[in-house]
């Protein structure tokens, strides 16, 4: 069969919606496999119900190949514990193919906040515990518990101010209706480059090539402090160890092409790429290090 692969286009599930993080991710590596193995992609959007809508249906198309996922932290690693109930197992239904891209998150402040580094926001914090309110996209996303981790390592209260997605946070951090937001680095990219934001702190373990003035979380003095988004390559349980060994092959090569590797770098990130069993494995981890933070943080969606 991995030979005759693939005989007809692939669907790629991206479940949310065109233009964030995940979807660029999806088509940087379909527009480029399009382009150097000549392989059709129809890259299909299907958000709702924080990505659990788009990966029940992948989980439930047939193992052949011709469905695939890209899963990322949230709907793979925190929403099994978040969620009371989810229609799928993201480490028995799913097949890891092969990891994409990291990207941390960023902590920012606007430009004309008292707080000029996160030593200063946090040392506000201690002195007026809950006074000072983080914003995040949401409820049990990646930004918010990043938010909840760094509270219990510096051992302040922030109050978490959670939005519908982030334009709407972004707005109100500029404005001075929230004090900080915790951010991806797209979202807030342009603002920070703009001077309209100031970034102090990326959650990475290493700095970020797009934001190289941003200390880590880890370096301003809580070490091994480490809370990233990323992206990987998935297909439904039981597809052919063939298949999945070919597209494993092929997205390895397209991440170690210059044009890829700039693409992914654009947004904050840091392609990845390995074996299938290495994502495998790193997803078991994930899975109980964000399972353990969703428990301890007290966040529940129904």
């Amino acid at each position: 069969m991995a030979q005759r692969y693939p005989a007809k286009p692939i669907r790629l599930i991206v479940p949310f919606p065109p233009g964030g993080g995940t979807d660029i991710a999806a088509r940087t590596i379909a527009n480029k496999l399009s382009e150097s193995v000549k392989w059709t992609f129809v890259v299909e959007n299907k958000p709702g119900a924080g990505g659990n809508l788009g990966v029940e249906q992948a989980v439930k198309s047939p193992a052949d190949g011709y469905t695939l996922l890209i899963g990322q932290t949230s709907n793979l690693a925190i929403n099994p514990t978040l969620y009371v109930k989810l229609p799928y197992d993201s480490l028995k239904d799913l097949s890891p193919v092969a990891l994409i891209v990291s990207a941390p998150v960023v902590f920012v402040v606007a430009a004309n906040s008292r707080y000029a580094s996160l030593g200063d926001l946090l040392a506000a914090a201690k002195r007026d515990p809950g006074g000072i309110t983080f914003a995040s996209p949401g409820n049990g996303t990646v930004s918010h518990l990043a938010g909840e981790l760094l509270q219990r390592a510096a051992g302040v209260k922030l109050t978490h101010v959670p939005y519908k997605g982030a334009s709407q946070a972004l707005t109100d951090t500029l404005g001075g209706q929230v004090q900080s937001f915790m951010s991806s680095v797209p979202s807030a990219l342009s603002q920070i480059k703009g001077g309209r934001l100031r970034a102090i702190a990326v959650t990475s373990a290493k700095r970020s090539p797009e934001l190289p003035d941003a200390p880590t979380i880890a370096e301003s003095g809580y070490g091994g402090f480490e809370a990233n988004t990323w992206y990987g390559l998935l297909a439904p349980a039981g597809t052919p160890a063939p298949v999945i060994a070919r597209l494993n092959a092929e997205v390895n090569r397209a991440l170690r092409t210059p044009e890829v590797r700039e693409r992914l770098a654009s947004e904050g990130g840091e392609p990845l790429g390995g074996s299938p069993e290495q994502f495998a494995s790193f997803l078991k981890a994930e899975h109980a290090k964000w399972g353990r933070i969703v428990r301890e943080s007290g966040a529940r969606a129904e």
